[in-house]
């Protein structure tokens, strides 16, 4: 369901829709891509290489807190939903400065060696304070630096044409990103189990671990796929142009200018956000941000409420990672295909629809598990249980529940999530893509606070032992998705904003 992504491009610059109809104009949509510079097809493998490493830790990073170091459903929740999420949201932001003042090339290098280092601090150490201030609070930084890079990275290396079908395309990838993660994450638990390990070197490495043993090889693939980047590379409409990468600060030791850029940064962002204050659009565009946290918070529920959810209901081994695959094929499969047949229509129409989909989906959890129970054991609930997830035995209802309501969750994400970014973007002046994309993280901000809660809500009707009813807690995440469609209905007319480059024929 895609965090991680989900990025931000800064929409067609008023650029005239392509003429040409029927299936040849379909096709010249994706076409626009021919002759397209190396770096967008680079941008386009660094997004898959992170977002892989990324989801594999995210999967796996609320049941490690508990398995591993031995938090509680409550605390491991607020660790993950009140602390190293929100943190990274907020690095996020100061992040998107320190890219424009060090450049794309240079924040690339610097975020994914933190990343590495931290990484391996949580695949090595079992110790709590060691694991969590070693690696899982350092990774926050270097993820942070990840994402504006490559939000102004496809903006930077995208013609005005290629644009809009770019972000559709680096949104696809990020999701065959998720989709390698999710058959990693369901391997690694099947072969070693899922309190498992694995012997490396004499050292005992639990299955949780060497699932972060698994990113931290993702990690290491980065540094060459980053080397041909050209340094300082442009894509224009007249070709490609080379311009000195911006360096705040030129003289000194490397990390001490890294510590003034910081700084700078956290100043910049200050003063970014004292700008936007005086300007009313921003605050029609933090109210629609706001209320798409509550569907964000959806999103989110799948890496941190989910595992545990599917563990303690499915049983051990439960294949969630392919469970959650439904959402990553489809997405793949849909978001090119919905994004070049909507780019006539307004962003904010698609994420009402979109966002009205993805809220009625969650619904379908709230329902009876004893109504799916015959179509559980029909062909499609075999196909389905059999076929796909390999499961052995009878098919239990809640894998028909997962499967329905992740494929509507889908068809809706892939309305909505895309444009909610193309739609953030619209304030970016040129030259800031960075420092204003990263406000199109907020509502994961949101999503994440939201998300927190769910520790409380698995102890209360998912716990470990004890009886369970999982459709109060899955009614109550529907209640709260629903705020965002509902939310951008009744508000329309007050916080709607302007969108360059297209007409609003709504």
């Amino acid at each position: 369901m895609a965090e991680a992504l989900k990025e931000t491009l800064v929409p067609e610059d008023s650029v005239a829709p392509l003429a040409t109809t029927g299936l040849r104009g379909f096709l010249a949509k994706f076409t626009v891509l021919k002759g397209a510079q190396r770096e967008l097809w680079l941008t386009f493998l660094i997004k898959l290489l992170i977002i892989s490493a990324y989801s594999i830790t995210n999967k796996t990073l609320i049941l490690w807190l508990s398995s591993d170091l031995g938090f509680n459903d409550q605390t491991a929740g607020a660790l993950v939903g009140w602390i190293w999420a929100p943190a990274m949201t907020v690095f996020t932001l100061l992040a998107g400065s320190v890219t424009d003042a060090l450049g794309l090339r240079r924040t690339f290098f610097v975020g994914v060696s933190i990343c590495l280092a931290a990484r391996a601090v949580m695949v090595f150490t079992t110790i709590p304070w060691l694991a969590l201030a070693g690696g899982l609070f350092p990774l926050v930084i270097g993820e942070a630096l990840g994402t504006p890079v490559l939000i102004a990275a496809t903006r930077r290396y995208s013609t005005t044409l290629q644009r809009s079908i770019s972000f559709s395309i680096i949104y696809m990838v990020m999701n065959v990103g998720y989709l390698i993660a999710g058959s990693v994450f369901d391997y690694v638990r099947h072969s070693l189990g899922e309190y498992g390990y694995l012997n490396l070197f004499g050292l005992h490495i639990t299955t949780y671990r060497t699932l972060f043993l698994m990113s931290l090889g993702f990690e290491v693939l980065l540094f060459p796929t980053i080397y041909f980047l050209r340094r300082g590379a442009e894509a224009t409409d007249e070709g490609v142009r080379f311009n000195a990468e911006p360096m705040r600060y030129t003289s000194g030791p490397f990390w001490e200018r890294i510590w003034l850029t910081v700084r700078g940064s956290a100043t910049d962002t200050v003063a970014l956000f004292k700008r936007l204050l005086g300007q009313s659009g921003f605050y029609r565009l933090l109210a629609f941000l706001l209320l798409i946290g509550f569907l964000k918070l959806i999103f989110l529920q799948m890496d941190y409420v989910f595992p545990k959810f599917g563990i303690r209901e499915l049983g051990n081994g439960a294949p969630i990672g392919h469970l959650s695959n439904i959402n990553y094929i489809l997405i793949i499969i849909l978001v090119p295909i919905i994004g070049a047949l909507t780019q006539k229509y307004s962003a904010y129409r698609m994420v009402i629809v979109g966002g009205a989909i993805c809220a009625a989906s969650v619904f379908v959890m709230a329902l009876p598990p004893p109504w799916f129970q015959r179509s559980a054991q029909g062909f499609i609930g075999h196909w389905i249980g059999h076929g796909y997830l390999g499961v052995k035995g009878s098919i239990h209802p809640y894998y028909m529940m997962i499967a329905i309501y992740i494929s509507i969750f889908s068809i809706g994400e892939a309305f909505y999530s895309p444009r909610v970014y193309e739609y953030a973007a619209a304030i970016a002046p040129k030259g800031q893509e960075a420092s204003y994309g990263a406000l199109s993280y907020i509502p994961f901000l949101i999503g994440k606070l939201l998300v927190g809660t769910g520790g409380w809500l698995l102890a209360a009707f998912c716990p470990a032992h004890g009886p369970r009813h999982s459709g109060t807690m899955w009614l109550i995440f529907a209640l709260a998705a629903s705020v965002a469609p509902i939310g951008l209905v009744a508000l329309r007319r007050y916080i709607r904003v302007p969108e360059a480059g297209r007409q609003d024929i709504d």
